[in-house]
């Protein structure tokens, strides 16, 4: 299975959001972090802000905020979002299906339950499970100098 860009970017965008929960994010900053197109970025961030998972605020000063707590967002259903429409092979969509073998093929069926197998394992993450305590990655997103108390406790140690 490929996840499409807009499905990494949605994580990537979530992520920067966690890691700097105390503050608004602006597009460029996330863009620039995750080495990501502003235009790319800008569509998965208003789907993401109609799913209800970030908060958008206009005028200066403004951004993006995670709208729920990390705790709260399943990364499942971030996935869910964003690659529900992109068939996993050829069969599963009948309108552009050419496969001579789709009425026999049984293989339809286990990617299928593979496919659900994989969503149900990422329903179990939610996006406080991937920044959480994670100094590698809060180094990279982080907006201010200095690391959080926990990887500060980490470097210190």
């Amino acid at each position: 299975m490929r996840l499409t860009t807009r499905t990494n970017l949605a994580v990537r965008i979530l992520m920067m959001c966690a890691v700097n929960e105390a503050r608004t994010v602006r597009t460029v900053d996330i863009a620039r972090s995750c080495n990501a197109s502003l235009n790319h970025l800008l569509h998965v961030v208003s789907a993401l802000q109609m799913q209800g998972f970030l908060e958008t605020i206009r005028g200066r000063g403004g951004g993006l905020r995670l709208a729920v707590p990390g705790h709260l967002i399943s990364i499942g259903a971030v996935f869910r979002l964003f690659e529900a429409g992109v068939p996993v092979a050829e069969c599963f969509d009948p309108e552009t299906n050419t496969c001579p073998l789709a009425g026999a093929c049984r293989l339809k069926t286990y990617i299928a339950a593979a496919t659900e197998a994989f969503y149900r394992e990422l329903d179990q993450v939610c996006l406080d499970d991937l920044v959480l305590g994670n100094c590698g990655l809060e180094a990279l997103l982080r907006l201010r100098p200095q690391p959080s108390e926990a990887c500060a406790a980490a470097i210190g140690s």
